[in-house]
C-alpha cells in the first residue's frame, strides 16, 4: 500500500481560508465588549469594574477548561470539536442579547468564552495539523490575520455601524450575526478535512489513547516561559482594549468613532503584520529573540498615552506592530518544543495561564479605575492602571530574555536556528 502524499499547496490553503472564517467570527465575540463598553455605562449605568467582569468572564472558565479542551481535541479531533465550541459561542452571544442585566449577560459571556477560547486553540491544532512540514509559521500568521480582522470589524464598529450603538443592544445582535461565521467556518471545515484525511498525510488526528493531565505540568523551560510571555504580553494587550476606548474618549477627549478608528489600529497592524513577520521567521528563525523584540515595543506606550501630548495613534501603532509580531512566533514554536502528539494539550495549557492573567488583570485595572477615579472629569484617575500596564510589559521584556537565553544555550529546540520553507 502505498503512503499516502502530503497535503497539497492548494487543498492547505483553502482549508486555512475555512478555518480563518471560523475565527473571524470567534474574535469579533471576544473584542466587541470594549466599543460597547461607552454605551454600557451610560445606558445601563454599568461601572468600571463591570464592564470589566463581562471581559474577565469571557476568560474565567479557561483558566481551567482550556485544559480540558486540549484534551479534548486530542481525543476528538479538530473536526468535532470546532463543530462544538462554535455552537457554544453562537449560544452564548444569543443569551448575552437577552436581557439589560448583568448577570444574564455574564452567563452568555461564560458560554463565549468557553467556546471562543476552545475555537481558537482547535484553530491552531487544525493549521499544524495541515501545515506542520512546511509553511507553518507564515499559516499561524494569516490565521491570525483572519482573527485580527474579526478584531478590527468590532472595534470599529462604531465606525461603520453608528446608527447601531444609538442603544445597547443593537450591538450585541450584530455580535450574534457574526457568530454565524463561527457556524459556518465549523461546517465546512468537517467536510473538506474528512475529504482530506483519506487523501493525504495529516498531522494531528483523534487519539484513543488516554492522555493525562499530569502531562501538562512535564512541559520543559522553554514551555514554561513562553505560557509566562504569554501571560504578560496578551495582559497588555486586551485588558487595554476593554478600556481603551473609554479612556480616550474621556482623557484624551476624542468622538467615539476616532476613538474606536484608534483601537482598530491594534489588530488592523496585526492582521497585515502577522503574515509578514510569519514568513521571516520561516525564512530567518531568531524567534525568541523578536519576542523579546516584540515586548519592548510596548513598553513605553502607556506613559505616553498618559503622561505626553504625542498623537494617541503613534503608541498604538507601536502597540499593533508588537500585536502582530509576537503572537505570529510565539504559538507556532510550541510545535519545537512539544511532541505532536500533544499539541491539543500544549495549546490548552498556553491558554488556560493565558485566561488566568487576563481574569486577572481585566478586574484589577476596572477596579484601579473605579478607585481612582477614572473619569471625564478626572483623567488622572486612568494613570494607576496605564503604570500597571506598563509595569506588566516591562516583566514580558525580561520573560522573553530568559526564553532567549534558554533558546541560545544547550537545552535549545531551535526557536533561534529552525527555517522552513514555504
Amino acid at each position: 500500500m502505498n503512503e499516502k502524499p502530503a497535503p497539497s499547496l492548494a487543498s492547505r490553503w483553502i482549508i486555512l481560508a475555512i478555518i480563518g472564517v471560523a475565527c473571524y467570527g470567534g474574535y469579533y465575540a471576544f473584542d466587541y465588549i470594549g466599543p460597547l463598553a461607552p454605551l454600557l455605562s451610560r445606558q445601563l449605568h454599568f461601572s468600571n469594574t463591570d464592564i470589566g467582569s463581562l471581559q474577565a468572564v469571557y476568560s474565567f472558565p479557561n483558566i481551567v477548561a482550556m485544559l480540558v479542551c486540549g484534551v479534548i481535541i486530542d481525543r476528538l479531533g479538530t473536526r468535532k470539536s470546532l463543530s462544538i465550541f462554535g455552537a457554544l459561542i453562537f449560544i452564548g452571544l444569543i443569551i448575552t442579547a437577552l436581557s439589560p442585566r448583568l448577570g444574564v449577560m455574564i452567563v452568555g459571556r461564560l458560554l463565549v468564552g468557553s467556546g471562543g477560547e476552545a475555537l481558537a486553540l482547535t484553530a491552531n491544532v487544525g493549521v499544524a495539523r495541515w501545515f506542520w512540514h512546511d509553511g507553518l509559521s507564515l499559516a499561524f500568521g494569516l490565521r491570525g490575520s483572519a482573527a485580527r480582522l474579526g478584531s478590527l470589524t468590532a472595534q470599529v464598529s462604531p465606525a461603520w455601524a453608528p446608527h447601531a450603538y444609538r442603544y445597547w443592544r443593537w450591538p450585541l445582535l450584530l455580535g450574534v450575526g457574526f457568530g454565524g461565521f463561527c457556524l459556518l467556518g465549523a461546517a465546512v471545515y468537517w467536510v473538506l478535512d474528512a475529504r482530506g484525511e483519506r487523501k493525504f498525510t495529516l498531522g494531528h488526528a483523534a487519539r484513543d489513547t488516554k492522555i493525562s493531565f499530569g502531562e501538562a505540568f512535564r512541559f520543559d523551560k522553554s514551555f514554561w516561559l513562553i505560557a509566562a510571555l504569554c501571560i504578560t504580553f496578551y495582559g497588555c494587550i486586551f485588558p487595554f482594549e476593554t478600556f481603551g476606548q473609554k479612556f480616550l474618549i474621556e482623557a484624551r477627549h476624542l468622538s467615539p468613532q476616532t476613538a474606536s478608528l484608534l483601537i482598530g489600529m491594534e489588530p488592523f497592524f496585526s492582521l497585515i503584520g502577522m503574515p509578514i513577520f510569519g514568513l521571516l521567521v520561516d525564512r530567518y528563525a531568531h524567534r525568541s529573540l523578536l519576542m523579546m523584540f516584540g515586548s519592548l515595543l510596548i513598553v513605553p506606550v502607556f506613559p505616553m498615552l498618559g503622561y505626553t501630548n504625542i498623537a494617541p495613534a503613534i503608541p498604538l501603532a507601536m502597540m499593533g506592530v508588537a500585536f502582530a509580531l509576537v503572537p505570529a512566533v510565539m504559538w507556532p514554536a510550541l510545535v519545537y518544543v512539544v511532541d505532536k502528539s500533544r499539541l491539543g494539550l500544549a495549546n490548552g495549557m498556553l491558554d488556560s495561564v493565558q485566561q488566568l492573567g487576563l481574569v486577572v488583570i481585566n478586574l484589577l485595572i476596572g477596579w484601579a479605575n473605579d478607585h481612582w477615579l477614572a473619569s471625564a472629569a478626572n483623567a488622572a484617575g486612568y494613570h494607576a492602571g496605564l503604570w500597571m500596564f506598563t509595569a506588566i510589559a516591562v516583566a514580558a521584556v525580561f520573560i522573553a530574555f530568559a526564553l532567549w537565553r534558554v533558546e541560545t544555550g544547550p537545552s535549545t529546540h531551535g526557536l533561534e536556528t529552525i527555517t522552513t520553507r514555504i
